[in-house]
This record gives C-alpha cells, sequence and structure tokens, in this order.
C-alpha cells in the first residue's frame, strides 16, 4: 500500500497541518528553519514505528501551551488524534482481501495515548440496523413461517425474535450480531420456496449484509498487518567509525547514554549484525580454550567465524546497496567496498578504495557517510520488512556543497524508487526544477496557529518559498549559458504538460522532443518578451510556445516580440489543436484525458458539461463548474497520471496533436 494523504494535530509546535498529499515515490517538505518540518516527520513515524521508538508522551508532545488541559483533565489523551494516514492500496493488497474492496482507502491514525485506530473508507457498504433491514427480515421470517410446520415457539419468526431483541437502531451491525443473523439465515434455507424469485433475490441479500461485518474485520486485520513500517532518519544517526564494544554495552546495560542520538546508529548497527554490543565485547575478551579441550576449542571456533560470517554478510549487503545510488555509473571493480571488522574490543567500520586502500569511515565525504548510516539504520530499523517501509529523512545532504546536494538530490531518487519517501529541506539544491508537484510547502507565521502545510506551492511567509525561489532561479542561470536552444513558455503548468507528455511518446517511440531544448516558463505571458529578449540578446535560439486565448494574442501580437523572434519562433497551441475550440489553450490538446484525470483524482465532473459544450476551453469549463479550480492541481494530478500510464493511454486525436506540436517545436529550434 501507498501513503496518499497525512494529517498532524496536537504534536509539539504542531496545532493541525490540515490533510496534505503525499505522492507515491518522493515527496518534499520545505521550508524555514523552526517551520516544524521535522516535527511533522517525527509524529508520521509514530504511525507504524520500528521495534523500541520511543512511543507519545503527552509531558513531552502535546503543545506546551496547552499542557494544562491534559494535567486537569479537561483533555483525554485517549480522545487526542495525533497523526492520521491515508493509505491507496495496490494490486498485491486487493489480493488478499474479500472481493468489493478494489477501490477502497485505508485509514489508520495513532492518538495520545499511543491507542490505534483504522477504518475502511470506499469499500462495501457496511450492514446498517434500520427500519430497511428490519422489514426486510419480518418478511423473510413470515414467507418462512408459512412452509413451517413445527411448534409456535420455534418457528422462524420467534427465533429472529430472539436473534434481534438486543440489537439498536442505527448501529452497525456487529462480527458476532451478523454470526448469529448467519446462523438463523442458513436454518430456514429449506423454507425459502425456490418459486418465489423476490424471496430468493432476499435471502441472498441478507447473507450478503450477515457477512459483511466479518468481511471487514478480516479486511482490517490484512490491511493491519501490510501497514508499512515508518523509518526515521536524521543526520545526528551516524555509525561511528570505531566503536569501543565494552564501553558501549556498560552504557546500553545501565542505560546511562549520555546522548541517545549519539549512540543511535550503533545500536543499529549491532542489531543488523545479529549480535548484542555486550556479545561481541566477551568474545573479544574471551581466551582461547587449551587445546586438550576439543570441544571447548570447537565451540570457541565456531563462534569467532559466526562474527566473521555475519560481520561479512552484513558488509556485503551495505555494499550493494551504497553501489546501487553512489556512483553507479563506476565499475563494480572500482566502486568502493564497505568492511565491518572486529579486532578485541573495537568495532571499526573502513572503506576500501579501488587501491585497496582501508581508511576509516570518518575519512571519507559528509554524503558517503550519511549514506552509509542510512541503510545500516535502515535495515535494521525495518527488520525485514523494508521492502514495505517508508522513510523519513530529515534534512539529508544538509552538509553537502550545494552542486553536490543536486547530485545527492539523484541519489534520493533511486531510494524513493524502492520506498515511498518523505524528506524535508530548506536548501534549494534538494529541490529539482521539475520536482515542484512533489514540494509542499510547511510554514509557521503565528505559534498561535502553528505549522501548516500547503499542498499547492504557495505560502504567507515569503522565506518559506524562498528554496524554490532559488532552485527556480538557478535552473533559468544555468539553462540561459547551457542551453543554445530555449522555448519560452507562458507558465510551470505548462512545462509540467509538454514535459511529461514528450517523455510517455518518446517512451511509446511516437515523438521525440529534442533533449537539447531548455523550457522556460515565464510565469505569464506579459513576461514571455522579456525572456526572449534577453535569450535573443546572448545570441541562443529562441522559440516561444503561447495559447490561442485572448492573452495569447496579445502577446503573439506584441512588436518587440514579432522583431525578435519573427513569425515562425512564435508557436501557438492552435497550430496543433484539430478539435472544434477556437481558442486552445495548452490543456485542450489533452482535454478527454483531462477530463477522465480529473474526476478519477480530484473529483472534479466535468464530463456532461464538456460534452454539451465542445468549443469552450476545457480549463474555462473546470473554472466554472468546480469551485476552488486550480489549473496547479489539474496539471499536478495530471503528472500524476502519467507516472502510472503510458502514451497509449491518451486518445488517438491527443497522440496526433501533441506529435505535431513537439515536431513544430523541433523544427522551431533545429
Amino acid at each position: 500500500m501507498r501513503l496518499s494523504s497525512a494529517r498532524v494535530q496536537k504534536y509539539r509546535s504542531v496545532k493541525d497541518t490540515g490533510w496534505f498529499d503525499v505522492e507515491g515515490q518522493k515527496t518534499i517538505l520545505v521550508g524555514s528553519n523552526e517551520a516544524g518540518k521535522s516535527a511533522v516527520l517525527q509524529a508520521l513515524q509514530h504511525l507504524n514505528p520500528p521495534t523500541g521508538v520511543a512511543r507519545f508522551e503527552a509531558l513531552r508532545d502535546y503543545p506546551r501551551s496547552e499542557y494544562n488541559d491534559i494535567t486537569t483533565g479537561v483533555v483525554d489523551p485517549d480522545k487526542v488524534e495525533v497523526v492520521s494516514a491515508k493509505f491507496s492500496l495496490e494490486a498485491d493488497d486487493i489480493a488478499e482481501l474479500p472481493v468489493g474492496y478494489d477501490h477502497a482507502h485505508y485509514k489508520f491514525s495513532r492518538y495520545l495515548s499511543n491507542r490505534a485506530a483504522h477504518s475502511i473508507e470506499g469499500g462495501p457498504a457496511q450492514a446498517v440496523i434500520n427500519a430497511a433491514l428490519r422489514k426486510d427480515l419480518a418478511r423473510m421470517a413470515a414467507h418462512a413461517d408459512q412452509q413451517y410446520t413445527g411448534e409456535p415457539d420455534g418457528s422462524p419468526s420467534s427465533r429472529l425474535t430472539a436473534v434481534t431483541r438486543a440489537w439498536r437502531d442505527n448501529f452497525y451491525l456487529t462480527e458476532a450480531q451478523g454470526t448469529e443473523l448467519r446462523g438463523w439465515l442458513d436454518s430456514i434455507i429449506t423454507l425459502v420456496d425456490e418459486s418465489n424469485t423476490a424471496e430468493e433475490k432476499r435471502h441472498d441479500k441478507l447473507i450478503a449484509l450477515a457477512g459483511s461485518p466479518a468481511d471487514y474485520q478480516a479486511a482490517l486485520k490484512t490491511l493491519g498487518a501490510r501497514t508499512p513500517v515508518f523509518v526515521l532518519f536524521n543526520n545526528y544517526f551516524r555509525v561511528r567509525p570505531l566503536i569501543h564494544l565494552k564501553h558501549l554495552a556498560d552504557r546500553l546495560d545501565n542505560n546511562t547514554l549520555d546522548d541517545e542520538q549519539y549512540d543511535y546508529g550503533n545500536q543499529c548497527l549491532m542489531k543488523l549484525l545479529g549480535f548484542s554490543a555486550r556479545d561481541l565485547s566477551n568474545l573479544g575478551n574471551a581466551p582461547e580454550p587449551p587445546a586438550s579441550d576439543p570441544g571447548a576449542l570447537k565451540a570457541y571456533r565456531d563462534q569467532l567465524d559466526r562474527r566473521s560470517y555475519q560481520l561479512n554478510a552484513a558488509s556485503v549487503r551495505l555494499t550493494d546497496e551504497i553501489r546501487g545510488v553512489w556512483h553507479p555509473d563506476r565499475a563494480r571493480a572500482e566502486a568502493d567496498r564497505l568492511r565491518v571488522q572486529a579486532d578485541g574490543q573495537y568495532l571499526k567500520v573502513v572503506v576500501e578504495d579501488d587501491l585497496g586502500v582501508e581508511i576509516e569511515l570518518d575519512q571519507r565525504s559528509e554524503g558517503f557517510q550519511w549514506l552509509v548510516s542510512f541503510f545500516v539504520v535502515f535495515f535494521a530499523e525495518a527488520s525485514g520488512r523494508h521492502k514495505n517501509a517508508i522513510l523519513l529523512l530529515d534534512e539529508p545532504g544538509l552538509s553537502l556543497h550545494g552542486l553536490k546536494q543536486r547530485e545527492f538530490r539523484s541519489t534520493v531518487s533511486k531510494l524513493a524508487n524502492q520506498n515511498q519517501t518523505i524528506y524535508t529541506t530548506h536548501s534549494p539544491f534538494m529541490v529539482g526544477p521539475d520536482e515542484l508537484d512533489m514540494v509542499r510547502v510547511v510554514e509557521m507565521t503565528d505559534r498561535r496557529a502553528g505549522t501548516r502545510i500547503h499542498t499547492t506551492v504557495t505560502a504567507t511567509d515569503a522565506a518559506s518559498l524562498l528554496p524554490l525561489q532559488e532552485a527556480l532561479g538557478y535552473d533559468l542561470a544555468q539553462s540561459l549559458f547551457a542551453q543554445k536552444r530555449n522555448l519560452v513558455l507562458e507558465g510551470l503548468t505548462d512545462y509540467w504538460y509538454i514535459d511529461a507528455t514528450a517523455q510517455m511518446l518518446r517512451d511509446a517511440g511516437l515523438a521525440d522532443l529534442d533533449n537539447r531544448i531548455a523550457m522556460l516558463p515565464a510565469e505569464g505571458t506579459g513576461k514571455v518578451a522579456y525572456f526572449a529578449t534577453f535569450l535573443h540578446a546572448n545570441s541562443l535560439k529562441v522559440a516561444a510556445l503561447l495559447d490561442s486565448d485572448a492573452a495569447g494574442d496579445h502577446a503573439a501580437q506584441q512588436e518587440i516580440l514579432v522583431h525578435i523572434l519573427g513569425n515562425k519562433n512564435i508557436l501557438r497551441t492552435k497550430d496543433a489543436y484539430v478539435g472544434p475550440v477556437n481558442k486552445s489553450e495548452i490543456e485542450d490538446l489533452l482535454r478527454e484525458t483531462l477530463i477522465i484525470v480529473a474526476k478519477a483524482d480530484l473529483g472534479w465532473d466535468v464530463q456532461a458539461t464538456a460534452a454539451n459544450q465542445p468549443i469552450r476551453p476545457v480549463v474555462d469549463i473546470f473554472a466554472r463548474e468546480i469551485s476552488g479550480f486550480s489549473k496547479y492541481k489539474l496539471a499536478k494530478a495530471y503528472l500524476r497520471w502519467t507516472r502510472s500510464h503510458g502514451a497509449g493511454d491518451l486518445t488517438s486525436d491527443e497522440q496526433n496533436q501533441w506529435r505535431t506540436l513537439i515536431t513544430q517545436i523541433n523544427k522551431a529550434l533545429k
């Protein structure tokens, strides 16, 4: 299953984040210092934490300004829902559930008392004790009574009265009540007239209702067992290159850790190795038995061999994982090898380079140390469930140089391909220009209001948006000087539509947008001319793509734009569009697909209106029909859709229109 949305309430600086969407692979929480990003990750981990992680504690975790409500009994911790999440089900989840849960969602919540609650939304309707159910049962009993020939007190209606005596109207039928009702229905099956179609159908319907509570509980139990474990990792959880085993064992045994975070990575390393610090320490102290005692000597050698084999196995596993995301283009023979070695009372973590030289872990880069420590914590805490774990990374790569952070961003993306990942950052280099749809802005403008999370790229506090602005500015600067071919677009959503659709067509072999072309969103038709002028002044090839609406017409007729680009390099959506819309925009090139995606993903249903008004631009239809419509949300929903669909899922007209548009772009900038 995949985390699809979450909400945090009454946790430290967080009063209520509101529900925020989570992407299927990677979600980025961006915000200024003290906005509450780390608190959100910490709360999320409590949904299903690894074994041994400290649970909620009202004294530490409830908002300090409201703590008196806890001590005076005004607020009951058992009723404070701190963190809630909704999960979408995948094919392997659905395969384990009773029939009817194909489109269901699973909700899981954790309360301040650490009590958990879960439910299923969108599955088969649960049986409710109401007038309609009682009427069906009365008619079923009356029909069975007509066929019954025994004692009156044993009649179907008499036995039904005993079954339903304790029922309360407007409550869900419980599993026990359903089982008892099913028994009554089974007992009267021979009294149902086979020729009476209505009663046969009524009996089948009641059998299904009686079984629905058991099915629901079975589904809950299955999904509860399949809930992902949440693994939180921050920059303090480091594996130390040299560990004195006896000292660590003493601190753990006596519970005298000066800084729990300092030893956290080391504890995870012990868990991964399958030894306690005391076990390894004792092995380092144990004298070799005399040769005169073959049994003791063999046991001693077996212990040493087991230690050696397990250390070697852990080293190989860590090395393989790190190679997959750290310089994956390097040949395996040249890649670094990680080694975990035991020598007396010392456990060493060293890295062997391609020359065969071993150096301590802390002499490697911060990024490499972070990655090693991360995998140690990840494998140890996921405890065999790492394929179904969700990663929560707090400020990954924080100590890296800006350009190295850009490289490290791809490392995080590779991790997210295997495990759904949420990470926090306030660095512009950890947000790619093509990742803005994955961003959630975290801000706290007023401590009385607490931390809020915005699903759209918006915020009241300009400081929260600074990383995004810097990321776009850096990418634009790089594009201006690194790419000779530049396509200026009206806005960011145009960039998303072109980039995502072009990739689908490229994968299908239908069209290939020249990858040497840089796409630059100008954030408004009024700025297109400024971008084009600046680029042209630097002797770069420039084209502009404009919608065919009134704003696009005005921009296309600007004298300066025509003078700089010429008519051939001012591309219009109407030149690729083949439908009846007079003032087509880029969304109209995906009209049918966007209508389907909006209904499925956002619950925006404009199918009937669009069918009745084929000449209206689809954005105009959405804007008039949908309260709170946002072009950003629509484009973002389409981006999500493209990640699990291909060009073949577009209509034939849409495919042809986009092939035409891509051909025109390539030709203008050849």
